[in-house]
């Protein structure tokens, strides 16, 4: 179990990854890709292709911490199309939670517009969790 605080940077490498990178091949796409420290306390995420498994590195100042695992069944849903995630998003990634972002239309019918503030209903899908945004 990952205990983070509020402090801790999330980010999020977009770009599959070949698992079988291990510390150092991690921390030279953070370098690279994700233009980070590996060393300054955030904690990255990468995806394989199948996005069925997932890796998290961290420095906590002694060491790099290599977090991994692996579904069953199913895929990782990424929450956000930016390398910035917050402790909630991570959270419902590791989870299995899908967030889907919803349009309504309003009461006057006339003006479409996407969920400004979203909250997340959870249901069982199959076995999985799945949540709908609502505004």
């Amino acid at each position: 179990m990952l205990n983070l605080t509020a402090s801790v940077r999330i980010l999020l490498h977009r770009e599959p990854v070949d698992f079988r990178k291990a510390h150092d091949g991690l921390a030279a796409l953070v370098r690279q890709a994700l233009h980070a420290n590996p060393l300054d306390g955030s904690l990255y995420v990468f995806l394989n292709r199948r996005r069925d498994r997932i890796k998290l590195i961290q420095w906590d100042g002694n060491g790099l911490w290599l977090h991994y695992k692996r579904l069953e069944k199913g895929t990782f849903k990424a929450l956000t199309d930016e390398p910035r995630m917050t402790r909630a998003q991570l959270s419902m990634l590791l989870e299995g939670i899908e967030v889907l972002r919803k349009l309504f239309v309003s009461s006057d019918r006339r003006h479409r517009r996407a969920c400004s503030s979203m909250t997340a209903n959870v249901w069982l899908e199959g076995g999985r969790a799945r949540a709908a945004a609502f505004g």
